[in-house]
């Protein structure tokens, strides 16, 4: 090694040491990619089974997340020349076909989901035309055509400015979700310690743990910006980007339980079990069914301006991972036949496709997406809890990281949301 290349290594040393502003800002996208729609729903899934599935499933959720997205980061970072993305490093270690294979698997994990934020944000909005504004909404094509035009100019601008603006978006969400979180502490009641009991057979809490399980993963997940995070750091830190991306994921996972576990037990606390099996019957947000339950304006405004913020930075934080899947397919294609590509323009044509299939959807605002969205869910648990640690146990580069408790914590949670998605399909 050189002079040169000796100065730049400790320079990125020292950098991953101290705490920097693009540390920060990374911190916040990841806590915006995960908590998006889906927390919304998260208080009446896990407060259904009462108080103590909740409260093993608060002591659950830091370790869960941390130790499934750090194995994915890891596997990401063990790539061989730095730039590469996941899919570049499914093929590295797995070899060509396998690594098509899970390209394409990456892709139908993370693009439903784009699409199902495309019309949810239109529903939202339009709604709050309707009946918050009181005007008019314009057609629904053309409003889900500018909605959508929004969220992709932004996305032009790059992948640092995409990450600023969740950053950004991260602050009112969470003053709004933690202001609501207190104003409902007057109304909170002790009708859910009704349910606090290990009495009886141990079958009822063990089903209600078990189908929980991936609602709290889901509801956590922000793999679609793990790869790009891991990319963005290595080529900040260098060798030294594992341990400052470890120490990021972790402070943006403290960050994601204590926020998102006190708002679920605040409106936990402050509704009847038999108030949250209402709400999941009538199949609404937790917003919606607080709305309607206290009859206030407040709630009634702040229901859709919530869920529009959590639409955009989760719409955002997916694009990223969907972009990431179809540009890997396309490169991946174009290889087989001796063909390539300028990132430039494949990224133009990217950006074409996700605008006209998302505008598409969200205009014709079919009811099969919730569906689509379920059937995704086993392939992100695979991607994202065994894929990782399966390359610990195969790929030479991952092999300094086997041998930890943590590793059979994720594969053991990863095969319990896996059979529970399957069981809640086919039940």
């Amino acid at each position: 090694m050189d002079s040169s290349q000796t100065i730049v290594t400790e320079q990125r040393a020292d950098n991953a040491a101290a705490w920097r502003k693009s540390d920060t800002m990374w911190m916040l996208g990841l806590y915006g990619t995960a908590i998006g729609a889906g927390v919304l729903f998260l208080p009446i899934n896990a407060g259904i089974g009462g108080l103590i599935p909740l409260i093993v499933m608060t002591i659950l959720a830091f370790p869960m997340t941390f130790y499934a997205h750090r194995g994915l980061c890891r596997f990401v970072l063990s790539g061989r020349n730095p730039g590469e993305d996941i899919t570049e490093v499914v093929e590295e270690h797995f070899g060509k076909g396998a690594g098509k294979l899970i390209t394409l698997l990456y892709f139908f994990a993370i693009y439903p989901i784009l699409l199902v934020y495309s019309v949810a944000i239109t529903n939202t909005v339009e709604s709050f035309l309707t009946h918050q504004l009181h005007l008019n909404a314009p057609p629904r094509a053309l409003l889900a055509l500018i909605l959508i035009i929004g969220l992709m100019t932004i996305v032009r601008f790059g992948k640092e400015i995409i990450v600023k603006t969740m950053s950004l978006l991260v602050f009112p969400f969470v003053a709004i979700l933690m202001l609501l979180a207190l104003w409902l502490i007057p109304g909170w009641s002790s009708d859910i310690f009704r349910t606090a009991s290990f009495s009886g057979s141990g079958s009822g809490l063990l089903m209600t743990l078990w189908l929980a399980i991936p609602v709290m993963v889901f509801s956590f997940n922000h793999s679609p910006i793990i790869s790009a995070f891991a990319v963005a750091k290595r080529d900040e830190y260098g060798a030294e980007a594992e341990p400052k991306c470890s120490r990021i994921l972790a402070r943006s996972h403290v960050m994601m339980v204590i926020t998102v576990m006190f708002f679920v037990f605040s409106c936990v606390l402050s509704l009847s079990p038999e108030n949250l099996a209402e709400a999941k019957a009538q199949n609404i947000s937790i917003l919606s069914y607080l709305a309607n339950h206290f009859n206030t304006p407040m709630m009634a405004w702040l229901a859709p301006i919530i869920a529009m913020v959590a639409i955009t930075k989760s719409f955002l934080g997916h694009y990223l991972g969907a972009r990431e899947g179809f540009n890997g397919l396309i490169i991946k294609s174009l290889r087989g036949r001796g063909k390539q590509i300028s990132e430039p323009a494949l990224n133009r044509f990217t950006a074409l496709f996700m605008l006209i299939t998302t505008w598409l959807v969200a205009s014709w605002n079919p009811s099969i997406l919730g569906m689509i969205e379920t059937l995704g869910g086993p392939i992100i648990a695979v991607l994202l809890f065994l894929m990782p640690m399966y390359a610990i146990n195969k790929v030479p580069a991952m092999r300094k990281y086997s041998g930890a408790a943590s590793n059979l914590f994720v594969v053991i949670i990863g095969l319990i949301a896996i059979s529970a998605i399957l069981y809640s399909l086919f039940e």
